[in-house]
Protein backbone atom coordinates (compact mmCIF):
# COMPACT_ATOMS: atom_id res chain seq x y z
CA UNK A 1 0.00 0.00 0.00
CA UNK A 2 2.83 2.40 0.89
CA UNK A 3 4.61 1.49 -2.42
CA UNK A 4 1.52 2.47 -4.44
CA UNK A 5 1.36 5.79 -2.59
CA UNK A 6 5.05 6.54 -3.34
CA UNK A 7 4.60 5.68 -7.06
CA UNK A 8 1.57 7.91 -7.31
CA UNK A 9 3.43 10.81 -5.64
CA UNK A 10 6.43 10.35 -8.00
CA UNK A 11 4.21 10.44 -11.11
CA UNK A 12 2.44 13.59 -9.96
CA UNK A 13 5.75 15.37 -9.18
CA UNK A 14 7.21 14.36 -12.59
CA UNK A 15 4.18 15.73 -14.44
CA UNK A 16 4.32 19.02 -12.56
CA UNK A 17 8.07 19.47 -13.29
CA UNK A 18 7.60 18.71 -17.00
CA UNK A 19 4.77 21.22 -17.29
CA UNK A 20 6.85 23.89 -15.56
CA UNK A 21 9.76 23.34 -18.03
CA UNK A 22 7.46 23.45 -21.07
CA UNK A 23 5.76 26.59 -19.79
CA UNK A 24 9.15 28.29 -19.29
CA UNK A 25 10.29 27.34 -22.81
CA UNK A 26 7.10 28.65 -24.37
CA UNK A 27 7.47 31.91 -22.44
CA UNK A 28 11.07 32.33 -23.63
CA UNK A 29 10.05 31.63 -27.25
CA UNK A 30 7.25 34.16 -27.06
CA UNK A 31 9.67 36.80 -25.71
CA UNK A 32 12.17 36.02 -28.53
CA UNK A 33 9.44 36.26 -31.16
CA UNK A 34 8.34 39.61 -29.77
CA UNK A 35 11.95 40.92 -29.72
CA UNK A 36 12.69 39.69 -33.26
CA UNK A 37 9.42 41.07 -34.49
CA UNK A 38 10.25 44.43 -33.00
CA UNK A 39 13.75 44.38 -34.55
CA UNK A 40 12.36 43.34 -37.94
CA UNK A 41 9.83 46.14 -37.79
CA UNK A 42 12.58 48.64 -36.95
CA UNK A 43 14.77 47.39 -39.82
CA UNK A 44 11.90 47.54 -42.30
CA UNK A 45 10.96 51.04 -41.15
CA UNK A 46 14.62 52.11 -41.47
CA UNK A 47 14.83 50.67 -45.01
CA UNK A 48 11.58 52.38 -45.99
CA UNK A 49 12.81 55.68 -44.52
CA UNK A 50 16.12 55.43 -46.42
CA UNK A 51 14.20 54.59 -49.58
CA UNK A 52 12.09 57.71 -49.12
CA UNK A 53 15.22 59.80 -48.52
CA UNK A 54 16.90 58.43 -51.65
CA UNK A 55 13.75 59.08 -53.65
CA UNK A 56 13.72 62.67 -52.43
CA UNK A 57 17.40 63.06 -53.28
CA UNK A 58 16.85 61.60 -56.72
CA UNK A 59 13.97 63.94 -57.27
CA UNK A 60 16.12 66.91 -56.26
CA UNK A 61 19.12 65.88 -58.36
CA UNK A 62 17.18 64.97 -61.44
CA UNK A 63 14.09 67.05 -61.69
CA UNK A 64 13.87 66.93 -65.42
CA UNK A 65 14.66 63.23 -65.85
CA UNK A 66 15.65 60.03 -64.04
CA UNK A 67 19.20 59.03 -63.04
CA UNK A 68 20.62 55.62 -62.11
CA UNK A 69 21.35 54.85 -58.43
CA UNK A 70 24.92 54.99 -57.35
CA UNK A 71 26.93 51.92 -56.39
CA UNK A 72 26.99 53.03 -52.79
CA UNK A 73 23.24 53.26 -52.71
CA UNK A 74 22.85 49.85 -54.32
CA UNK A 75 25.31 48.31 -51.83
CA UNK A 76 23.49 49.84 -48.92
CA UNK A 77 20.15 48.69 -50.28
CA UNK A 78 21.52 45.18 -50.70
CA UNK A 79 22.73 45.16 -47.10
CA UNK A 80 19.37 46.31 -45.84
CA UNK A 81 17.62 43.66 -47.95
CA UNK A 82 19.90 40.95 -46.61
CA UNK A 83 19.26 42.09 -43.05
CA UNK A 84 15.50 42.08 -43.68
CA UNK A 85 15.65 38.62 -45.28
CA UNK A 86 17.74 37.30 -42.38
CA UNK A 87 15.29 38.77 -39.90
CA UNK A 88 12.38 37.25 -41.80
CA UNK A 89 14.12 33.86 -41.94
CA UNK A 90 14.83 34.00 -38.20
CA UNK A 91 11.21 34.93 -37.56
CA UNK A 92 10.03 31.99 -39.68
CA UNK A 93 12.43 29.67 -37.85
CA UNK A 94 11.13 30.82 -34.50
CA UNK A 95 7.54 30.40 -35.65
CA UNK A 96 8.32 26.85 -36.80
CA UNK A 97 10.00 26.21 -33.44
CA UNK A 98 6.94 27.56 -31.62
CA UNK A 99 4.64 25.31 -33.68
CA UNK A 100 6.94 22.37 -32.94
CA UNK A 101 6.83 23.10 -29.22
CA UNK A 102 3.05 23.54 -29.43
CA UNK A 103 2.77 20.11 -31.04
CA UNK A 104 5.03 18.58 -28.42
CA UNK A 105 3.07 20.35 -25.69
CA UNK A 106 -0.20 19.01 -27.08
CA UNK A 107 1.27 15.51 -27.26
CA UNK A 108 2.55 15.84 -23.71
CA UNK A 109 -0.90 17.08 -22.63
CA UNK A 110 -2.56 14.04 -24.19
CA UNK A 111 0.03 11.83 -22.53
CA UNK A 112 -0.58 13.58 -19.21
CA UNK A 113 -4.36 13.13 -19.58
CA UNK A 114 -3.83 9.44 -20.29
CA UNK A 115 -1.56 9.12 -17.25
CA UNK A 116 -4.12 10.97 -15.11
CA UNK A 117 -6.82 8.54 -16.27
CA UNK A 118 -4.57 5.64 -15.35
CA UNK A 119 -3.84 7.33 -12.04
CA UNK A 120 -7.58 7.78 -11.34
CA UNK A 121 -8.25 4.14 -12.17
CA UNK A 122 -5.39 3.06 -9.94
CA UNK A 123 -6.66 5.32 -7.15
CA UNK A 124 -10.22 3.93 -7.52
CA UNK A 125 -8.85 0.39 -7.39
CA UNK A 126 -6.80 1.31 -4.34
CA UNK A 127 -9.84 2.84 -2.60
CA UNK A 128 -11.90 -0.26 -3.41
CA UNK A 129 -9.16 -2.51 -2.08
CA UNK A 130 -8.84 -0.34 1.01
CA UNK A 131 -12.60 -0.51 1.65
CA UNK A 132 -12.58 -4.28 1.24
CA UNK A 133 -9.60 -4.49 3.57
CA UNK A 134 -11.39 -2.31 6.14
CA UNK A 135 -14.43 -4.59 5.97
CA UNK A 136 -12.25 -7.64 6.46
CA UNK A 137 -10.49 -5.96 9.38
CA UNK A 138 -13.86 -5.04 10.95
CA UNK A 139 -15.10 -8.61 10.50
CA UNK A 140 -11.88 -9.96 11.94
CA UNK A 141 -12.22 -7.63 14.96
CA UNK A 142 -15.80 -8.85 15.52
CA UNK A 143 -14.68 -12.47 15.30
CA UNK A 144 -11.87 -11.72 17.74
CA UNK A 145 -14.32 -10.20 20.23
CA UNK A 146 -16.60 -13.24 19.90
CA UNK A 147 -13.62 -15.52 20.45
CA UNK A 148 -12.57 -13.59 23.54
CA UNK A 149 -16.14 -13.70 24.90
CA UNK A 150 -16.34 -17.45 24.28
CA UNK A 151 -12.99 -17.96 26.00
CA UNK A 152 -14.17 -15.90 28.98
CA UNK A 153 -17.40 -17.92 29.26
CA UNK A 154 -15.45 -21.15 28.90
CA UNK A 155 -13.12 -20.05 31.67
CA UNK A 156 -16.09 -19.28 33.93
CA UNK A 157 -17.66 -22.65 33.18
CA UNK A 158 -14.38 -24.42 33.91
CA UNK A 159 -14.14 -22.61 37.24
CA UNK A 160 -17.74 -23.50 38.08
CA UNK A 161 -17.10 -27.13 37.14
CA UNK A 162 -14.03 -27.31 39.39
CA UNK A 163 -15.99 -25.68 42.21
CA UNK A 164 -18.84 -28.18 41.86
CA UNK A 165 -16.43 -31.10 41.67
CA UNK A 166 -14.87 -29.96 44.94
CA UNK A 167 -18.21 -29.82 46.76
CA UNK A 168 -19.71 -32.76 48.55
CA UNK A 169 -22.86 -34.15 46.99
CA UNK A 170 -25.92 -32.95 48.94
CA UNK A 171 -28.31 -35.45 50.46
CA UNK A 172 -31.69 -35.12 48.78
CA UNK A 173 -34.66 -35.58 51.07
CA UNK A 174 -37.63 -37.10 49.25
CA UNK A 175 -41.02 -36.31 50.70
CA UNK A 176 -44.06 -38.14 49.46
CA UNK A 177 -47.68 -38.59 50.24
CA UNK A 178 -49.37 -41.98 50.43
CA UNK A 179 -50.72 -43.32 47.17
CA UNK A 180 -54.08 -41.54 46.75
CA UNK A 181 -57.26 -43.58 46.76
CA UNK A 182 -60.18 -41.65 45.32
CA UNK A 183 -63.63 -41.86 46.88
CA UNK A 184 -66.81 -39.89 46.24
CA UNK A 185 -67.60 -37.20 48.80
CA UNK A 186 -70.87 -37.60 50.73
CA UNK A 187 -70.15 -35.86 54.05
CA UNK A 188 -69.44 -32.21 54.85
CA UNK A 189 -67.62 -30.36 52.09
CA UNK A 190 -65.59 -27.15 52.32
CA UNK A 191 -64.78 -25.34 49.07
CA UNK A 192 -61.53 -23.43 48.58
CA UNK A 193 -60.33 -21.41 45.62
CA UNK A 194 -56.58 -21.31 44.81
CA UNK A 195 -55.70 -18.67 42.22
CA UNK A 196 -52.59 -16.52 41.91
CA UNK A 197 -51.18 -18.40 44.94
CA UNK A 198 -54.03 -16.92 47.02
CA UNK A 199 -56.36 -19.14 49.06
CA UNK A 200 -59.95 -18.18 49.90
CA UNK A 201 -62.93 -20.02 51.40
CA UNK A 202 -65.92 -20.20 49.02
CA UNK A 203 -69.20 -20.11 51.02
CA UNK A 204 -71.13 -22.40 48.67
CA UNK A 205 -73.71 -23.62 51.23
CA UNK A 206 -74.66 -20.12 52.40
CA UNK A 207 -75.01 -18.83 48.83
CA UNK A 208 -77.17 -21.85 47.91
CA UNK A 209 -79.42 -21.12 50.90
CA UNK A 210 -79.92 -17.56 49.62
CA UNK A 211 -80.76 -18.90 46.14
CA UNK A 212 -83.42 -21.15 47.76
CA UNK A 213 -84.91 -18.04 49.33
CA UNK A 214 -85.19 -16.51 45.84
CA UNK A 215 -86.98 -19.68 44.68
CA UNK A 216 -89.81 -19.02 47.15
CA UNK A 217 -90.26 -15.51 45.78
CA UNK A 218 -90.19 -16.78 42.18
CA UNK A 219 -92.91 -19.37 42.94
CA UNK A 220 -95.14 -16.61 44.25
CA UNK A 221 -94.57 -14.52 41.11
CA UNK A 222 -96.41 -14.65 37.80
CA UNK A 223 -93.47 -14.93 35.37
CA UNK A 224 -92.58 -18.26 33.79
CA UNK A 225 -89.55 -19.48 31.84
CA UNK A 226 -85.85 -18.89 32.53
CA UNK A 227 -85.14 -16.28 35.17
CA UNK A 228 -81.71 -15.04 36.26
CA UNK A 229 -80.59 -13.39 39.44
CA UNK A 230 -77.73 -12.92 41.88
CA UNK A 231 -77.26 -13.30 45.63
CA UNK A 232 -74.52 -12.20 48.00
CA UNK A 233 -71.98 -11.03 48.71
CA UNK A 234 -71.04 -13.56 51.35
CA UNK A 235 -67.40 -13.52 52.49
CA UNK A 236 -66.56 -11.57 49.34
CA UNK A 237 -68.33 -13.95 46.91
CA UNK A 238 -71.51 -13.54 44.87
CA UNK A 239 -73.55 -16.24 43.12
CA UNK A 240 -75.20 -15.62 39.76
CA UNK A 241 -77.82 -18.17 38.83
CA UNK A 242 -80.43 -19.10 36.23
CA UNK A 243 -83.66 -20.89 37.27
CA UNK A 244 -86.57 -22.22 35.24
CA UNK A 245 -90.20 -21.85 36.28
CA UNK A 246 -92.94 -23.83 34.57
CA UNK A 247 -96.54 -24.97 35.18
CA UNK A 248 -98.05 -28.33 34.27
CA UNK A 249 -100.26 -31.21 35.27
CA UNK A 250 -99.09 -33.46 38.05
CA UNK A 251 -100.66 -36.63 39.46
CA UNK A 252 -101.32 -36.70 43.17
CA UNK A 253 -103.12 -39.72 44.69
CA UNK A 254 -104.68 -40.57 41.35
CA UNK A 255 -105.86 -37.04 40.74
CA UNK A 256 -104.40 -34.64 38.20
CA UNK A 257 -103.87 -31.03 39.12
CA UNK A 258 -101.90 -27.96 37.95
CA UNK A 259 -98.63 -27.36 39.78
CA UNK A 260 -95.70 -24.91 39.55
CA UNK A 261 -92.22 -26.35 39.15
CA UNK A 262 -89.01 -24.32 39.81
CA UNK A 263 -85.55 -25.82 39.27
CA UNK A 264 -82.01 -24.49 39.15
CA UNK A 265 -80.45 -24.48 35.67
CA UNK A 266 -76.94 -23.39 36.70
CA UNK A 267 -74.91 -21.00 38.82
CA UNK A 268 -71.46 -19.39 38.94
CA UNK A 269 -69.49 -18.26 41.98
CA UNK A 270 -66.84 -15.56 41.83
CA UNK A 271 -65.40 -12.88 44.12
CA UNK A 272 -66.46 -9.26 43.92
CA UNK A 273 -62.90 -8.14 43.14
CA UNK A 274 -59.57 -9.64 42.12
CA UNK A 275 -57.17 -10.59 43.60
CA UNK A 276 -59.00 -12.26 46.45
CA UNK A 277 -57.73 -14.42 49.31
CA UNK A 278 -54.72 -14.93 51.57
CA UNK A 279 -51.24 -15.85 50.36
CA UNK A 280 -50.33 -19.52 50.33
CA UNK A 281 -47.33 -18.81 52.57
CA UNK A 282 -49.58 -17.41 55.30
CA UNK A 283 -51.94 -20.38 55.00
CA UNK A 284 -49.07 -22.86 55.28
CA UNK A 285 -47.64 -21.05 58.31
CA UNK A 286 -50.98 -21.21 60.22
CA UNK A 287 -53.24 -18.52 61.73
CA UNK A 288 -55.30 -18.05 58.56
CA UNK A 289 -59.00 -18.03 57.70
CA UNK A 290 -58.68 -21.66 56.63
CA UNK A 291 -57.57 -22.65 60.14
CA UNK A 292 -60.61 -20.89 61.58
CA UNK A 293 -62.87 -22.68 59.06
CA UNK A 294 -61.40 -26.09 59.92
CA UNK A 295 -61.53 -25.58 63.68
CA UNK A 296 -64.01 -27.97 65.33
CA UNK A 297 -64.61 -30.01 62.18
CA UNK A 298 -64.21 -33.77 62.12
CA UNK A 299 -61.59 -34.79 59.49
CA UNK A 300 -63.28 -38.18 59.20
CA UNK A 301 -66.43 -36.84 57.51
CA UNK A 302 -65.17 -33.52 56.09
CA UNK A 303 -63.66 -33.15 52.64
CA UNK A 304 -61.84 -30.12 51.25
CA UNK A 305 -62.56 -29.37 47.56
CA UNK A 306 -59.95 -27.05 46.05
CA UNK A 307 -60.81 -25.18 42.84
CA UNK A 308 -57.31 -24.60 41.49
CA UNK A 309 -56.14 -22.53 38.50
CA UNK A 310 -53.06 -23.30 36.34
CA UNK A 311 -50.99 -20.50 37.88
CA UNK A 312 -51.22 -22.20 41.30
CA UNK A 313 -50.63 -25.88 40.53
CA UNK A 314 -47.28 -25.70 42.33
CA UNK A 315 -48.85 -24.19 45.46
CA UNK A 316 -51.57 -26.85 45.49
CA UNK A 317 -49.12 -29.56 46.55
CA UNK A 318 -48.05 -27.60 49.63
CA UNK A 319 -51.69 -26.95 50.54
CA UNK A 320 -52.55 -30.61 50.07
CA UNK A 321 -49.64 -31.67 52.33
CA UNK A 322 -50.80 -29.31 55.07
CA UNK A 323 -54.40 -30.55 54.87
CA UNK A 324 -53.15 -34.16 54.89
CA UNK A 325 -51.13 -33.41 58.02
CA UNK A 326 -54.38 -32.26 59.68
CA UNK A 327 -56.14 -35.45 58.56
CA UNK A 328 -58.40 -33.92 55.88
CA UNK A 329 -58.95 -35.53 52.50
CA UNK A 330 -58.72 -33.20 49.50
CA UNK A 331 -60.40 -33.14 46.10
CA UNK A 332 -58.87 -31.08 43.28
CA UNK A 333 -61.05 -29.28 40.73
CA UNK A 334 -58.79 -27.77 38.04
CA UNK A 335 -60.18 -24.72 36.24
CA UNK A 336 -58.86 -22.95 33.14
CA UNK A 337 -57.86 -19.33 33.51
CA UNK A 338 -60.77 -16.94 33.11
CA UNK A 339 -63.51 -19.43 34.02
CA UNK A 340 -65.38 -18.99 37.35
CA UNK A 341 -66.51 -21.74 39.71
CA UNK A 342 -69.78 -23.17 38.40
CA UNK A 343 -72.35 -25.80 39.34
CA UNK A 344 -75.63 -27.31 38.18
CA UNK A 345 -78.01 -30.13 39.14
CA UNK A 346 -76.38 -32.27 36.44
CA UNK A 347 -72.88 -31.77 37.85
CA UNK A 348 -70.74 -34.50 39.46
CA UNK A 349 -69.69 -34.77 43.08
CA UNK A 350 -66.06 -34.36 44.11
CA UNK A 351 -63.70 -37.32 44.50
CA UNK A 352 -61.48 -36.98 47.56
CA UNK A 353 -57.99 -38.45 48.02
Amino acid sequence: MSGNRRNRTTIELGHDSFLDIVANLVGILIILVVILGAQSTAVIEEIEEQSRDETVVENIVDIDGAEYATDQQMSKLAQQSMRAAAAQAESNRLERLVRQYDSELEARSRQRAMLLDLLNEAQAAWESGKQELDQKQTLAAARLRELQTAKSELSKLEGERRRLEGQAEPVVSVEHLPTPMAKTVFGDEIHLRLKGNLVSVVPVDRLVDEIKGDFKRVVAGTRDGDLDGAVGPVRGYVARYVMNKSRGLTSNSGRSQMATRVQLVGMTLEPLAEPHGQSIDKVLNGSSELDIELAGRNPGNTTITVWVYPDSFGAFRGLKERLYAKGFATAARPLPMGRPISGSPQGSRSSAQ
